[in-house]
C-alpha cells in the first residue's frame, strides 16, 4: 500500500473527481453521480485502510480484497486503481472505448489489475465477497474482505439472502459498506422503494452495524473503516451505512438523481473543473 499523508489523500480525492468527469465526458457515457459521492471511501480504503500488494495477483493470498457490487460506479474504481499504481493513469483515456480494459462495468477477461469480479448486475457482489471471506477462513488467511453496495441495490432480493447467510454462518471477516445517498437512477430511494429503518433491519439480520453521517469527510471515513476492523472476529459480519452525497464536489450535480448516469457537456465540464481546483493537477 502506498503511504500518503491525509493532506495528500485529500488532494487525491479532487484529482480522482477530475478523472471521473474527464472519463465520462470523453465518451458522453457513464455514471458520475455515485462515483463522485464515493471518492472518499475509495481513497480511504486504498490509501489508509486496506492491506494489499503490488503487482496485483488474482488470488491475493494474505492480503485484503475489495469487491465492488454496484459496478456502474466504475469511473471512481478505475481512477483509484490507476492513481494507486495498479495500472498506468494514461489508460483512463480508454474508458468505455472499443477494446478497452476499462469497460462501463468492470470485467475480468481483459485482465485489468485490481478487478477480481465482473460486476454491474446489481445484488451479486455480497454473495461473491462472502464466498471469498469463507475461503480465506478455510485457508487460515487472517485478511479482510471489503465490499461496497448502493442503497438502491438493496432492493434486490439476493442481497437479503446473502445478509442472512453471513450472520447464520458467522462470517466475521467481512466489512460491507452501503453507499447511502438516498438516490437511484429513477429518483429518490424513498420514492422508488423505501428501505425503511435500514440500521434496524441489518441488526435484525444479525450484523454489527456502524453508521457514518459524514461520508464525504475523508478522515471520518477512515475512522469508521478502522472502527469496523476492530469489530471483526466477533462472530458477526460488519456493515457500515455510509451517508454520502451523489455528485459531491460539483454543485450542479448535488441534491438530485439526474446525474446518476449522465455525462457533462463541454461547458459543464469546465464549470466542474473550476470547482475541483488543483494548483498543479496531474490530469491524464
Amino acid at each position: 500500500m502506498m503511504s500518503k499523508s491525509i493532506e495528500e489523500l485529500k488532494s487525491l480525492t479532487t484529482q480522482i473527481r477530475r478523472d471521473i468527469l474527464r472519463m465520462v465526458h470523453a465518451v458522453n457515457s457513464g455514471h458520475p453521480g455515485g462515483s463522485l459521492g464515493c471518492t472518499e471511501y475509495f481513497t480511504a480504503l486504498y490509501g489508509k485502510v486496506m492491506n494489499y500488494h503490488l503487482p496485483f495477483t488474482m488470488e491475493g493470498k494474505n492480503e485484503d480484497h475489495f469487491y465492488l457490487s454496484n459496478g456502474h460506479i466504475s469511473p471512481v474504481f478505475y481512477s483509484t486503481l490507476a492513481r494507486f499504481g495498479f495500472f498506468p493513469v494514461d489508460e483512463l483515456r480508454t474508458f468505455r472505448k472499443l477494446d478497452s480494459r476499462l469497460q462501463g462495468h468492470p470485467t475480468t477477461h481483459e485482465g485489468l489489475p485490481g478487478i477480481r469480479i465482473a460486476s454491474g448486475s446489481l445484488g451479486q457482489g455480497l454473495s461473491v465477497a462472502l464466498g471469498v471471506a469463507e475461503g480465506k477462513k478455510l485457508d487460515g488467511d487472517q485478511s479482510f474482505v471489503y465490499s461496497l453496495h448502493g442503497d438502491g441495490e438493496l432492493q434486490e432480493g439476493q442481497i437479503w439472502e446473502a445478509l442472512m447467510y453471513a450472520a447464520a454462518k458467522k462470517v466475521d471477516n467481512i466489512i460491507s459498506t452501503i453507499d447511502y445517498n438516498g438516490r437511484q437512477i429513477d429518483g429518490d430511494t424513498d420514492d422508488v422503494l423505501s428501505l425503511g429503518n435500514l440500521h434496524a433491519k441489518l441488526e435484525a439480520f444479525g450484523w454489527i452495524v456502524l453508521e457514518e453521517k459524514n461520508g464525504n469527510d475523508l478522515e471520518a471515513v477512515i475512522a469508521i473503516l478502522e472502527r469496523a476492523k476492530a469489530e471483526t472476529g466477533k462472530g458477526k459480519p460488519v456493515a457500515i451505512i455510509l451517508h454520502t452525497e451523489m455528485g459531491y464536489g460539483v454543485d450542479y450535480m448535488m441534491g438530485t438523481h439526474a446525474w446518476h448516469g449522465k455525462a457533462p457537456n463541454d461547458e459543464q465540464l469546465e464549470t466542474a473543473f473550476k470547482q475541483l481546483y488543483l494548483e498543479a493537477p496531474a490530469d491524464y
